[in-house]
C-alpha cells in the first residue's frame, strides 16, 4: 500500500515542492534498503566481489581497497542524508518516518503517535528538507 499523500501541495504551502521532484525524492528514499545491503556486502571487501559489482559514481578502479571504501562512503552518505532529514523533521518520530519513506508506508501502516494532519506535515517537511539537501 502506497503513501496516501497528494503529490503536489499548494504553492502557498511552506513545504511546497513540485510533483515530479517529490516523486524523484520518494524513489531516492525507496533505494535505502538496496544501499544498506550493498554497504553490508562491502564489509571487509570479500575476495569474490569484483570491481564490476561495486556500482557507484567513483572512477578510481585501480585500487580495490580504495574503491571499496569509496563505495561504502557513497552508500552511507545517502543513508545518513535520509536519517538526518528525518531527525530534523521530527526528532521523536524519526524512526517511524525513515521506515515510512523507505518502505512506502502510509499513515495507517506506520501508526505514529500523532494525528494524521501532524504526520503529513512532518512527512512533507521531510521531503522539503531532503529537496534542499539534495540540490
Amino acid at each position: 500500500m502506497g503513501t496516501v499523500i497528494r503529490p503536489e501541495t499548494s504553492l502557498k504551502n511552506e513545504y511546497h515542492i513540485s510533483r515530479h521532484r517529490y516523486y524523484e525524492l520518494k524513489h531516492f528514499c525507496m533505494q535505502y534498503s538496496e544501499w544498506k545491503k550493498a554497504r553490508a556486502r562491502l564489509r571487509g571487501f570479500p575476495a569474490n566481489l569484483s570491481n564490476a559489482q561495486i556500482r557507484t559514481d567513483t572512477k578510481s578502479a585501480s585500487n580495490p581497497t580504495a574503491l571499496c571504501a569509496e563505495a561504502r562512503i557513497y552508500f552511507q552518505d545517502r543513508m545518513d542524508m535520509i536519517e538526518e532529514c528525518a531527525k530534523k523533521s521530527a526528532e521523536d518520530l524519526a524512526p517511524c518516518l525513515v521506515r515510512a519513506v523507505t518502505e512506502g508506508l502510509s499513515y495507517a501502516a506506520v501508526c505514529p503517535p500523532c494525528c494524521r494532519e501532524v504526520w503529513y506535515t512532518i512527512y512533507r517537511r521531510f521531503f522539503w528538507l531532503l529537496d534542499k539537501r539534495r540540490k
